[in-house]
């Protein structure tokens, strides 16, 4: 059988998503899909909006197979962390064909071009990185600036602009640095952009979504999901849902009152430059959101720093991004045993269904995020704690 292979955070699960795993099917022959997705929170530093168990049953009823959760320390990592957990999960898997991503450009060929220039990086290329770095702008405005000027003509720095093209070059390298045989094709994303806040008429972006649940009745964002994902957040609002950044506030000042200036150097993201600016600002602290703002610098963007924030909030260290040792299965449809049994049969790592079964540190880290999560929900919608431990995997 033919399997492709998704990476996605479905933040929340839309039209645009279903699109994604049709065409994926379509582009790539395969008989099934398996998603690595993001658990509950997600690359950008935040809190997903709602629990991973729904998204990933919302991912199911739309086609999924099969949907594994990428571990936490490289879900909330930077963009080369977030993709070379999931490539490496694919990799491991050792039954995937392909992998199907969306871009803003639509085209491969430019996005693979960037892949191995970022890739090697010539002796002239690390020079005039270094010479805009020392200007004091972010890495990824010096990267995009490095790449104007060696290749005017091409325009590559403005592909660099676009989050899912950026994303699709990272998984482009991660696959060339594991000499992966899995085939890359990339899908363009339809009618709204990454960044849009406005609803689209039927294919808005993640971030509209969760503007407009936040704000607006739900059924503003009927028309903009499957029917299947719509019943899901019927079903739930205002009992597991919607979760937001500022839900941990409370959480996140306790632990920052509880680390000195040279302890926080060791959480993942976390620079002596930007531990000095929490340490001298700490009282200052208002509010999750509040503080990224406050510690945002020209230098250092207000992403970086929300996932530095969460990876404190997380107990996530430098050393835990380690190698992936497990695939933990959120959540399956009955009619893909098949592809289960292609994994037992290929795979170098477990495929986890039961925690219970199985012992490993990264694995803890996912359980004490979770926890973390789910003690938010507890709290603001005053309903039982489910334990990570006895949330039974999603079968439909």
């Amino acid at each position: 059988m033919k399997i492709v292979g998704l990476i996605a955070e479905y933040n929340p699960f839309h039209n645009g998503h279903q699109y994604h795993i049709e065409q994926a099917k379509q582009l790539t022959n395969a008989d099934a899909v398996i998603v690595v997705m993001s658990g509950d929170f997600v690359q950008r530093g935040e809190p997903a909006i709602m629990p991973k168990h729904l998204r990933a049953e919302a991912a199911l009823k739309a086609g999924a197979s099969l949907v594994i959760e990428l571990p936490v320390c490289y879900a909330t990592g930077s963009a080369e962390q977030f993709a070379t957990g999931a490539i490496s999960i694919f990799q491991k898997l050792g039954c995937v064909d392909a992998i199907c991503f969306g871009s803003e450009s639509g085209e491969l060929a430019p996005l693979r071009e960037i892949a191995h220039i970022l890739s090697e990086e010539s002796e002239d290329f690390k020079d005039i990185l270094q010479q805009h770095l020392k200007t004091g702008i972010s890495f990824p405005l010096a990267r995009q600036k490095t790449l104007e000027q060696l290749y005017p003509q091409k325009q590559f720095d403005k592909l660099l602009e676009q989050p899912n093209n950026i994303l699709g070059i990272e998984y482009l390298k991660a696959l060339r640095r594991s000499h992966s045989s899995i085939k890359p094709v990339t899908l363009q994303r339809q009618q709204s952009n990454y960044h849009d806040t406005d609803l689209k008429e039927c294919f808005s972006s993640a971030s509209a979504l969760r503007t407009a649940l936040a704000n607006t009745p739900l059924s503003a964002v009927k028309r903009q999901m499957p029917d299947s994902a719509f019943e899901l957040l019927e079903e739930n609002e205002r009992k597991r849902y919607p979760v937001n950044t500022n839900d941990f506030s409370l959480l996140l000042k306790y632990r920052l009152l509880n680390e000195t200036k040279s302890s926080l150097t060791q959480f993942a993201d976390v620079s002596e430059e930007l531990a000095n600016r929490i340490y001298k600002y700490k009282n200052e602290y208002l509010s999750f959101e509040q503080f990224c703002e406050l510690l945002k610098t020209k230098e250092i963007t207000y992403s970086r720093i929300s996932r530095a924030l969460l990876h404190i909030l997380l107990n996530i260290k430098k050393t835990d991004c380690a190698e992936i040792a497990y695939a933990r299965v959120l959540g399956f449809r009955k009619d893909s045993a098949n592809v289960m049994s292609e994994i037992k049969i290929a795979s170098s790592i477990p495929l986890i269904t039961k925690l219970t079964a199985f012992a490993n540190p990264m694995l803890e880290l996912d359980i004490y995020a979770s926890h973390i999560y789910e003690s938010v929900i507890t709290e603001k919608y005053k309903t039982l704690f489910l334990n990570e431990y006895e949330h039974p995997v999603v079968r439909i």
